[in-house]
């Protein structure tokens, strides 16, 4: 483990921090950190609510701290499934729902929430949509990627009519209260609260699991080691429209600890309870502590056979009737006596643990989604093994005051100075290779965890980890951003080719379903290094290509009411593909022209997008000659005949809208004023498209193309493409071993960084329009690849606000929108 950066407050007075105030943390699998910490609103001293500050990863400076309005200490901070929607609780009894508004990062807002007046909430969950997917290691040389990952069965919590899954959440209180929370499709909150058992009694802490059968499981404790750690099965149901809660008491367990004559008293305080995974109930962690230091343990639920008195054994037994059992608590693990352990962090990869793949895992030395962390008050962290729960790792502090083995001047320290430096909170990412802290300073630490946890690896296994959780964040939408963390620059062109070839292994539809998905991964690789810049440039405008092509095919209509058995955008994708002939309007014969017909408002509305699609058949047609340069942007275009085939599409339909509204077409700067510049352009893109057609072996492009090329520049004026959009973030500058020190609110300087002031030409990337120096309207930006774009739309028609649409949740490649600071 190795610490990524390092992100600060200003200074402050010292009044204004207390060490004893908890704090909390919550990863999202949008790459979004929640985090809490003992900051008070300073701008009003009058106001005493606690602080929620959201971060992007990626952009850590650019901090959005929530006035939460909270007065007592928050104590749960939980992401919704979609990394959308966050939840927060407090110790009064109140929870809240925060939703980005105008879906920015960087701006949210309360739409909800519900309240038990008085009653601290210790745990908080949302309510499962019944969507779970393994991960299987055994099977990461396969080729498919449905053997790889597999959707399980498994129930939500509550459905709706049809199946659907209701939406909600469920809190804990410490006196025993369950309250759940019901998201009406109306959008109204319906709530129940019900007592866990019949006798409340205090909980100190408590966690939340889920069952494949949609049932609730929650543990509780009231926080002394020497009681028992019970659990609870709820049932949520619907009832005559409204929320009924059953419960039923589950087995329970007494820790080992209290057990051992010698641990008896040593460790009274329970300080840490939490399920190993949230849809696995069946396994608990347990942490007791004292002053001195702590103790955990792991613990399993399995069916035993229940012992048959000695009366009964001789009895002839009944056909079909099978031994009776039992479900009882068996404990996996513990560790020996450790330091005093400060915070817990679980891993989220949904890796199986069965035999075989814990054997595998251990073969290939794969460890991701295998440990969990655990925090020291002497400043150091170790990352255990989740079922034996033997050291892996092992990071010796936030502050290095930590006492490394041999080390005295470390325990030197520590006894001069105040409280060591350490974790108050915790949290693993979603492919567990990055962790996030926080100190009891308030700094944001984040650290890189090894996929072998420092084990000496050969390249092609250290690649063959990194593409399996590619694949695997490919698969589901997760963000990537904590695997980059390990991608050094001499491994990215072996990455991007072997994503490519296990790509093409998948079925046809299965492609469709991630056809921008991988093109916004090869992207993001592609910009860590420098070797590969030109590349992402590439696959940057493959992106907003095959978005215009979409478009523009979802305008067509069929002439007829009745349905056709191919639309016209797929009729015309195959005459293209079947039609070799390069003049434009030949290949216009055999469309019925009648399906293009639009009105003169909307084609006149997309022209920004068409003149985008013209200038970049130019530009390409242009940089043939040049294709012996491969870190020349375009270059990844000259050989892909299934893009060079989308722009031979386009251009026909921009030809077909030409004849209804000439003012849509693109204006081309000619030398000769009866040059018919798209026919010149569409002839010269079909002959480079034959030499490269999937369904032909590739050939070299003839003299007389590339010397007709070479002619361009001097019949039509070639444009400069605005091919990257500019990126700000500290991904770029973290393959070095040394940490960055960053500073909440004030911008990091990077060369290139987005800074109104720089006097450079802004542009709006997704609609293809120059902003100007000094952009007046507000603008956002892409936390993945910096894409820009205005905030609000200046268009009017249907056919720019079908465009627009696209884009309001995620930028092309995929990524969150965050609002660009006005100067």
């Amino acid at each position: 483990m190795e610490v990524a950066y390092v992100c600060e407050w200003e200074r402050r007075p010292q009044s204004t921090h207390c060490p004893s105030v908890p704090l909390v943390c919550s990863w999202s699998c949008r790459n979004l950190v929640a985090f809490t910490s003992d900051l008070k609103n300073q701008e009003d001293e009058k106001d005493v609510s606690q602080m929620i500050h959201i971060i992007d990863t990626d952009h850590p400076w650019d901090v959005y701290s929530i006035n939460s309005g909270h007065a007592e200490v928050i104590s749960c901070l939980e992401w919704d499934q979609s990394g959308s929607r966050l939840l927060s609780a407090d110790g009064d009894g109140n929870i809240r729902c925060w939703t980005m508004a105008e879906q920015l990062v960087n701006s949210w807002e309360s739409s909800m929430g519900s309240s038990l007046a008085g009653e601290p909430i210790v745990a908080l969950s949302w309510l499962h949509n019944g969507v779970k997917l393994a991960l299987h290691v055994e099977m990461s040389g396969s080729t498919n990627f449905g053997e790889k990952f597999s959707r399980v069965k498994f129930s939500p919590s509550l459905t709706l009519f049809g199946g659907k899954p209701m939406e909600g959440w469920l809190a804990v209180s410490i006196s025993g209260l369950v309250t759940v929370s019901l998201l009406k499709p109306n959008g109204t909150l319906l709530t129940s609260t019900e007592s866990l058992c019949r006798l409340r009694g205090r909980v100190a802490l408590a966690d939340i699991a889920f069952t494949g059968g949609g049932n609730i499981v929650v543990a509780a404790t009231d926080g002394c080691s020497s009681s028992p750690v019970q659990f609870y099965k709820v049932v949520v149901t619907m009832v005559n429209e409204k929320c009924r809660i059953d419960t039923e008491l589950l087995p329970s367990l007494f820790m080992r600890c209290t057990t051992d004559a010698v641990r008896r008293d040593k460790y009274p305080a329970v300080t840490h309870l939490k399920f190993l995974t949230r849809e696995n109930s069946e396994q608990v962690l347990l942490c007791a502590s004292s002053q001195g230091g702590s103790i955990v343990e792991c613990w399993s639920l399995r069916k035993e056979g229940l012992p048959v008195n000695n009366i009964f054994q001789h009895r002839s037994p009944v056909v079909g009737e099978k031994q009776p059992t039992i479900l009882k608590w068996r404990i996996l693990s513990a560790t020996n006596d450790l330091e005093r352990v400060s915070a817990v962090a679980l891993p989220k990869l949904p890796i199986s643990i069965s035999n075989t793949d814990l054997k595998v895992a251990s073969d290939t030395k794969f460890c991701p989604g295998l440990g969990l962390a655990l925090s020291f008050h002497d400043g150091s962290l170790q990352i255990l093994h989740r079922l034996s729960l033997h050291t892996m790792g092992v990071f010796y502090g936030p502050g290095g005051s930590a006492a490394r083995p041999g080390d005295d001047s470390a325990i030197k320290r520590q006894r001069t100075g105040g409280p060591a430096l350490h974790f108050k909170a915790l949290q693993f990412s979603w492919t567990s290779l990055a962790l996030a802290g926080v100190d009891n300073q308030g700094k944001l630490h984040m650290l890189r965890v090894s996929p072998s946890m420092g084990q000496l690896l050969d390249m092609n296994t250290t690649l063959r980890h990194l593409l399996f959780l590619l694949e695997y964040c490919m698969v589901t939408g997760y963000d990537w951003w904590d695997v980059l963390l390990h991608v050094q620059p001499g491994m990215v062109h072996s990455l991007v080719e072997k994503l490519h070839e296990e790509y093409m292994r998948q079925n046809h539809a299965l492609q469709q379903v991630l056809a921008t998905r991988i093109v916004a991964v090869k992207a993001s690789l592609c910009k860590l290094s420098s070797a590969t810049a030109a590349r992402a440039c590439d696959f940057h405008a493959k992106l907003l290509l095959m978005a215009i092509s979409s478009t523009f095919k979802s305008l067509l209509r069929p002439h007829t009411l009745h349905s056709p058995d191919k639309s016209p955008g797929d009729r015309l994708a195959e005459i293209c593909s079947k039609n070799t002939d390069t003049d434009i309007d030949k290949v216009m014969i055999n469309l019925k022209t009648e399906e293009f017909v639009l009105d003169g408002p909307p084609l006149q509305s997309l022209q920004q997008l068409i003149q985008w699609v013209g200038d970049f058949v130019l530009y390409l047609l242009a940089n043939l000659p040049n294709q012996g340069s491969i870190v020349r942007p375009g270059f990844g275009f000259l050989r892909d005949g299934s893009s060079l085939g989308m722009l031979r599409e386009m251009m026909v339909m921009i030809r077909i809208w030409g004849l209804l509204k000439p003012g849509c077409l693109p204006i081309y700067t000619a030398t000769s004023d009866s040059q018919d510049s798209m026919f010149l352009l569409f002839r010269l893109l079909s002959r480079l498209w034959l030499c490269s057609r999937d369904d032909a072996p590739p050939q070299e492009p003839d003299e007389g193309l590339v010397d007709e090329c070479c002619l361009l520049p001097s019949q039509l004026l070639v444009p400069s493409m605005d091919w990257l959009p500019v990126n700000d973030g500290v991904i770029v500058r973290l393959q070095g071993k040394l940490p960055l020190r960053l500073q909440f609110g004030k911008y990091w300087s990077l060369a290139g960084q987005l800074d109104r002031g720089q006097g450079v030409q802004w542009m709006d990337n997704l609609r293809c329009l120059h902003l100007g120096v000094c952009p007046t309207e507000d603008s956002k930006a892409c936390t993945r690849c910096g894409c820009v774009t205005m905030l609000r739309s200046p268009n009017k028609t249907n056919a720019m606000k079908q465009w627009e649409q696209r884009w309001i949740k995620n930028c092309l490649c995929g990524g969150l929108w965050r609002r660009i600071p006005q100067p």
